[in-house]
């Protein structure tokens, strides 16, 4: 669940400079981050002369511009200055949703951008206009609406733009003159050229419309919510509320009805592909191959138990099945699909029981990479040299690493990055040259340049904690985690991170068990930079303890599917198995335990308090949490619990609400009051059974806020208010004082 994968430590890197040594709340949430600059989207242009990124501001870290670095000189410049540039206009509630879908609810400026193919422009979506950046500064506003432009491209050679308008599809030359519409039906329940809800949401398809090579054809989704559930979502905000009447998906009722069509770019030719007869699928993904001639569209089951790729005849709209995903629980969608100019294809496949790389060419697959260790990205294919590039933790599963292969003579894969640390890779189209954004638990992140033996070339963001840096200041107090295993009650190994103050001897300290536990995302246990908000904890005298459960991702299906029809059980086990051994520990106050978590470790938070013997913990705080799996969307949780139409079971046993009787220790409860994912219902359905049987408890709630509560003063208040609650309950509290109210 993309939207579950919301952790708090994903909201923690921020700070202003500051002179005394001790962490402070106002410091971690403070402007410019304490982990330094925080670039977004880095990409290198066609040429590779230049690296690009949206930087944040030293004065406002949810401000974003766009940024351009000479890769022979490493000199930075702005290339376009978000308050300058923009018109300040507000934002429309599409774009806030999309935003919303993204992360990115409280990011300001410019979100997103993209090259021209001939490297002279970018397109720079900005306050609702499109505007073109051009490398000398100058910048172009290309449209002036009062509507938005949404999901804004250039085609692949560069002649046109595209974007969605009032729920239709337009086209526009490069140039800003010549716009027209491709489409004219959009309105009402119907949309082109926009991903629906549950693929910007879950799918990770933020996309409606692709562009052929050759910029010959256009291929579009046409969606139709007529079929889908209207609710009522009430957003509780300071000043009013607003009530929306939202299509929504939610598990067991129908999706929308999506179609293909392929067309010019100027409308004309439109024809419609055939997805099969069954309407009740995804279009998970869409491709073109190298030449442009075929059309490639994965088109998979309701249940995620099959995935077709389809083979289309873009000139007819005819499709016939390449080859076909099967699995027993269900499939896990990717982007590493790279069609060749050989006509065959790279593909990454779950089959083995890891993820691992396969070629597909005529009609036969060639296995590439094996082990127990998994493929997370295909990052570049250097054609002409036979390489593949891509990131694994084929070393360690706390470590991600770029490696290649040689796709024509596969052997063991060679690793491009050092030991120790957390990578990710963007390459430019030929595999020459690379961008490698690193951490480690020492450090924080990093991008360098490097050439394709993984040689660093020149420093884009060398961000060292030293002289002038915000964390500068604070690292002589920095703790570096541990890391360890334990076994599960099958005998699984499990993999711990864990903070400690620096330990006196025969002292007992506090422990913060930091949970999200799963599927899909949002794993704690790894070798990164280690959040800012987590230091203040051990300043503050906590263990910060954290167990990647089965159920997690990047250990291969048999982990993953742990969770499959049974949620919040395998889990808690492994959580508790984790703690068992922790509490074990002479240093290790056991009668002063807290947990927490937010989304998915939301919910794992209520599913522990529920499922531990009681004492296990002295304190929960459980944010956003999803208390009902009903009320979430189809694709998410019909992947894990299947469909709740057809069988209920799994609900409810997987539910946190039917089992909140059992929850007998301090519980802090918080949400947003307009949160449109994990809607705020689900706080509401505890609140009440809590209510019903008098169990006291604690509660904060945020007008206005999404599921990410975002903001930097309310990211203050929130966890001002928590740490409160845990020093009251927990920290505070005499050694073994028990867990009674």
């Amino acid at each position: 669940m993309r939207s579950l994968i919301l952790l708090a430590a994903a909201v923690i890197a921020a700070a202003a400079p500051a002179r005394a040594e001790r962490l402070t709340l106002e410091r971690v949430f403070a402007s410019p981050s304490l982990s330094g600059p925080t670039p977004r989207m880095l990409r290198l242009s066609p040429d590779g002369r230049l690296a690009t990124m949206l930087r944040n501001r030293p004065d406002d870290r949810e401000r974003y511009d766009l940024w351009a670095v000479d890769t022979s000189t490493g000199q930075a410049r702005m290339l376009v200055d978000s308050a300058r540039v923009g018109t300040g206009a507000a934002l429309s509630e599409d774009e806030m949703m999309r935003r919303e879908r993204a992360r990115l609810s409280g990011v300001r400026g410019i979100v997103s951008y993209q090259w021209a193919p001939d490297g002279r422009s970018i397109l720079v979506p900005l306050d609702g206009d499109l505007y073109l950046a051009g490398l000398d500064g100058n910048v172009r506003r290309i449209t002036a609406t009062p509507e938005t432009e949404l999901d804004a491209q250039v085609s692949k050679t560069g002649r046109y733009l595209s974007f969605v308008r009032d729920q239709n599809l337009y086209v526009v030359g490069a140039d800003g003159t010549g716009e027209h519409a491709l489409t004219t039906d959009g309105g009402g329940t119907v949309t082109w050229g926009s991903a629906e809800f549950v693929a910007q949401e879950e799918m990770d398809r933020r996309t409606g419309h692709w562009w052929s090579p050759d910029d010959r054809y256009i291929a579009v989704a046409r969606v139709d919510e007529a079929r889908v559930n209207v609710v009522t979502r009430t957003a509780i905000g300071a000043d009013g509320t607003r009530v929306y009447q939202q299509r929504y998906p939610a598990a067991g009722t129908p999706n929308a009805l999506v179609e293909l069509y392929v067309m010019r770019p100027d409308g004309s030719g439109r024809v419609k592909v055939d997805l099969g007869d069954d309407t009740d699928i995804y279009l998970a993904r869409v491709n073109w191959s190298a030449d442009g001639h075929v059309l490639l569209v994965q088109r998979e089951s309701r249940d995620q138990k099959r995935l077709d790729m389809l083979s289309v005849d873009p000139a007819t709209g005819r499709s016939t099945i390449l080859f076909t995903e099967t699995s027993d629980h269900w499939l896990n969608l990717h982007d590493n699909l790279r069609p060749l100019r050989d006509g065959s294809l790279i593909w990454t496949s779950e089959r083995s029981g890891y993820s691992h790389i396969y070629r597909f060419r005529d009609g036969r697959w060639t296995q590439l990479t094996h082990g127990d260790w998994a493929v997370k990205s295909i990052d570049g294919i250097d054609e002409a040299g036979g390489r593949i590039y891509f990131t694994a933790n084929m070393d360690t599963p706390i470590e991600q690493h770029l490696y290649w292969i040689d796709m024509n003579h596969p052997a063991a894969p060679h690793r491009l990055t050092e030991a120790g640390w957390w990578n990710d890779a963007e390459m430019d189209g030929a595999a020459r040259r690379m961008l490698v954004t690193r951490s480690s638990p020492a450090q924080p992140p990093q991008v360098y340049l490097a050439d394709a033996t993984g040689r660093r070339l020149a420093w884009i963001e060398e961000n060292r904690v030293a002289g002038d840096h915000p964390y500068a200041p604070f690292m002589a107090d920095h703790v570096a985690p541990t890391f360890g295993t334990v076994r599960a009650d099958d005998g699984t190994m499990l993999y711990y991170k864990m903070l400690t103050p620096r330990l006196e001897p025969g002292r007992r300290y506090p422990v913060f068990v930091q949970v999200y536990g799963g599927p899909g995302g949002g794993r704690q246990v790894m070798r990164t930079w280690v959040s800012p908000l987590q230091e203040y904890l051990v300043q503050q005298g906590w263990i910060v303890f954290s167990i990647d459960n089965r159920g997690s991702p990047d250990r291969g299906t048999r982990f993953e599917n742990a969770i499959y029809h049974a949620m919040g059980q395998v889990e808690v086990r492994d959580q508790l198995a984790g703690l068992d051994w922790l509490r074990r520990q002479d240093f290790v106050d056991p009668d002063r335990v807290a947990v927490f978590g937010w989304s998915y470790g939301g919910y794992m938070t209520l599913r522990l308090l529920e499922g531990a013997p009681r004492g296990t913990f002295r304190a929960g705080v459980a944010v956003a949490p999803v208390t009902r799996w009903e009320l979430y969307d189809t694709h998410y949780t019909e992947r894990y619990l299947g469909n709740p139409a057809t069988d209920s079971a799994p609900y409810e046993e997987s539910d946190a609400a039917p089992h909140s009787d059992r929850i007998a220790d301090h519980l802090l409860l918080m949400h947003g009051m307009a949160d449109d994912n994990v809607v705020f219902e689900n706080s509401t359905v505890l609140m009440g059974l809590l209510q019903a049987r008098s169990f006291p408890f604690e509660t904060m709630v945020y007008p206005g806020a999404t599921h990410a509560i975002s903001g930097e003063a309310r990211q203050l208040h929130l966890y001002r208010t928590m740490f409160d609650f845990l020093d009251r309950t927990v920290r505070n509290a005499s050694e073994g004082a028990g867990n009674a109210h």
